[in-house]
């Protein structure tokens, strides 16, 4: 209780040194028994002290600093509800309610969890909300600042509702349980509200002033380059929806469309489209080719295009490129109104330097490790985040778990895994620190990821979680009771590069790498499996899918026919990057839209064909999809017929509906071909041809009648057939009823 502020601490207040300003700004008892009151208003020429109950003026605060320093006593005993009436020196004048008036009301429970590393929604009450406190009987508007950042020696919250001056709303310290420190900074801003910009200025502990800090915990910012925050309004939290769980199990038939939506189609003079432009295209047409789900490749904020979204730093932040929360909602709720599930990427691994973002957030390593060896990825000039920080595995889970509870997706792809897996990923000996048991595994991460999957799994048990992973870690789709990383599935990169690496050779070598067509069967069913041709494999000189094939046109296109006939037939769920589907010839490039006047030409056109028929022949015979993950549901026919490049098996269900898919992978077309068969059915029938001319092949096949079952040996059985395999194909064949 002080009668007098001291000229040094007024100097000290406007040139935003105080070590403590709530202790002097607002209302504040003297030793004299008496009140007396301090504002930091620069730019202010007046400022009136109002009693608000009886709207009368108290007091005209002196100026004492020509920086914008007021202060008044007060011939009063007893705090009063006030307001301020300011003249500003543009001649405006206004009532306002004083920040310093308002006291914190932060949740002891919820600091809490945030430091144990157990908050899964921290975003409730971390970062900017919009909220309406009581003052003398008055409603009032205003938001409410919190933001962790423990090793600050002060925190102010900047904006266009105070002239970015971080003089002006400097942040409390937040005390926990028995005035414990928590690394917290708070205070609610009278006047604040939606659509502001903001900041938070920031001194680290040296006292070096940091680069304005963008909100880790913001649910909106500017548009790129722009990288202020923005003040927006709170998703209600929606029900788990029920019906979305046996369209995303893994019994469930899974083709999903990956898909850029900066690229996949622009507006008029290269511009992005909103979400509600996406919300009448993109629905209908991954409907329309049956796919099941689209998968977002990162929509969270980014300051880079180039980036494709993978270095970002708005965890909770759809970007602005598209539109507003509201936006994105809806177009979720859209590809739902279709039936097509959402699937999100989302990165935990990394986040860029900018110096707006995380990176030394409060003038330390405070999201990332400290030590390079552990915090940095070298491979993408990124920081890693600190896995071992509680406050950091808060914030990851709740990021997590806000994309599907507010938006309703229906899971997330939770990119670069391996790189969290492994403290000596893309490391050298000599370059990474191991762990305290002396291995190269990254232990909190592995504790992190299971974390996460735990969290959804409770608070929304209809989604799914997928890993890019691209090592042989164990039980990556494993329960986590089960000693698993508990994702539902992960992405078979092992299968696709031996498949791509087969597919690329000339069809007179093929027989030589026979088996990397069949080595994916050896582990198919260790893990549940989706088989990725993602947009990795179409970038960085690498060409499109059809510009992997080899031979002429023609055969370049029944290749990439024949190719992913045998991915669909193929035991696990399918995932192609967009533009494959048409057979797009250059490799894609982010900055121009997908070239689709090539679905003008037959070629491409036929190949928009087979993957509809693709995607409902699957989705129409359950022996396709519904054991993919269980070796009851494959049985090879011919294993070991290098020589003609062949390969046939059987797909089954759990009721004893088969399916039988054969690859003739060479250009030789084979007439008189006898296949061994199951000896039940009599019968069999083409079901889908890749040569068919309907895709742009030779039409050559077995037409629309049944092949009959004789009592034939071949392939170690019983029963055969004789069918004709096209050259460059994959055909189906199903039992006649």
């Amino acid at each position: 209780m002080r009668d007098k502020i001291s000229s040094a601490e007024v100097h000290a207040l406007v040139h935003g040194w105080h070590d403590a300003p709530h202790e002097v700004l607002g209302l504040h008892a003297t030793g004299t028994g008496m009140l007396r009151f301090g504002a930091l208003l620069p730019c202010a020429t007046r400022v009136d002290l109002i009693d608000a109950l009886k709207d009368e003026v108290v007091a005209s605060l002196r100026l004492r600093d020509s920086q914008g320093y007021f202060e008044a006593p007060l011939r009063r005993k007893k705090p009063f509800a006030y307001r301020l009436g300011v003249t500003w020196d543009t001649g405006e004048t206004g009532e306002y309610h004083d920040a310093y008036a308002f006291a914190a009301q932060l949740d002891m429970g919820e600091i809490a969890a945030f430091q144990r590393g157990e908050a899964i929604r921290a975003q409730d009450w971390l970062g900017a909300h919009v909220q309406q406190r009581m003052h003398a009987g008055e409603s009032v508007n205003g938001v409410s600042f919190v933001v962790w950042a423990p090793n600050a020696k002060r925190v102010s919250v900047v904006g266009n509702f105070n002239n970015w001056d971080g003089r002006r709303h400097r942040l409390r310290p937040a005390l926990g349980h028995g005035g414990a420190a928590t690394g917290l900074w708070e205070l609610w801003v009278p006047h604040a509200s939606v659509g502001d910009l903001y900041k938070f200025e920031i001194t680290g502990p040296d006292g070096v002033l940091l680069p304005l800090k963008a909100d880790p915990f913001a649910r909106a910012a500017q548009l790129r380059p722009e990288t202020a925050s923005v003040v927006s309004p709170e998703l209600p939290r929606l029900t788990s929806r029920v019906g979305r769980q046996g369209a995303n199990s893994r019994h469930a038939p899974i083709s999903i469309y990956e898909v850029h939506l900066g690229s996949w189609r622009k507006g008029e003079n290269g511009r992005f489209l909103s979400w509600d432009e996406l919300a009448q295209q993109l629905p209908d047409y991954a409907a329309g080719l049956g796919y099941t789900h689209v998968e977002l490749m990162p929509i969270t904020e980014h300051p880079f295009d180039g980036s494709w979204g993978y270095q970002t730093l708005g965890m909770f932040a759809p970007t602005a490129r598209f539109g507003d929360a509201e936006g994105l909602k809806r177009f979720v709720n859209a590809c739902h109104d279709k039936g097509i599930g959402v699937l999100l990427d989302w990165v935990p691994a990394h986040f860029p330097v900018d110096g707006h973002g995380l990176a030394h957030f409060d003038g330390t390593a405070l999201f990332e490790y400290a030590d390079p060896k552990e915090g940095f990825h070298r491979d993408w000039n990124t920081f890693i985040y600190n896995f071992d920080r509680w406050e950091v595995r808060s914030f990851l889970v709740s990021s997590a778990l806000y994309w599907i509870e507010r938006f309703g997706f229906d899971g997330l792809r939770i990119d670069a895994v391996a790189s969290m897996l492994y403290r000596d990923y893309s490391r050298p000996s000599g370059e990474w620190i191991p762990n305290h048991q002396g291995g190269r595994e990254n232990l909190e991460a592995i504790s992190l990821l299971k974390r996460i999957n735990e969290v959804i799994g409770t608070e929304c048990p209809h989604a799914i979680t997928m890993a890019e992973e691209s090592t042989s870690f164990p039980q990556v789709s494993a329960p986590t009771f089960e000693g698993g990383l508990g994702f539902h599935f992960k992405w078979n990169m092992g299968w696709m590069n031996d498949t791509l690496k087969y597919m690329h050779q000339d069809p007179v070598h093929r027989s030589h790498h026979h088996s990397q067509m069949t080595f994916g069967l050896v582990y198919a069913f260790s893990e549940k499996f989706v088989l990725p041709l993602s947009h990795d494999e179409v970038v960085h000189g690498k060409g499109s899918l059809l510009d992997k094939m080899p031979g002429d046109d023609w055969q370049k296109f029944a290749n990439l026919r024949a190719y992913l006939g045998f991915m669909w037939g193929h035991p696990g769920k399918k995932l192609l990057f967009m533009g494959q589907e048409f057979a797009q010839r250059g490799e894609w490039q982010a900055g121009v839209e997908l070239p689709w006047a090539l679905t003008e030409h037959a070629s491409h056109r036929g190949m928009q064909h087979l993957v509809k028929d693709l995607n409902q022949l699957m989705r129409q015979h359950p022996a396709l999809y519904t054991l993919d993950a269980d070796p009851r549901g494959f049985e090879w026919i011919a294993l070991e017929a290098k020589a003609e490049s062949v390969l046939a098996w059987i797909r089954k269900d759990a009721d004893g509906q088969q399916m039988v898919v054969v690859s003739n992978l060479t250009p030789v077309p084979r007439p008189g071909y006898r296949l061994g068969l199951p000896s039940g059915p009599s019968a069999w029938v083409e079901a889908l041809n890749t040569d068919s001319s309907y895709y742009g092949g030779s039409n050559m096949g077995n037409g629309i009648g049944p092949l009959p079952v004789e009592s034939v040996a071949s392939h170690g059985r019983t029963h055969s057939t004789v069918l004709t395999l096209p050259p460059l194909s994959t055909v189906f064949l199903k039992p006649t009823p």
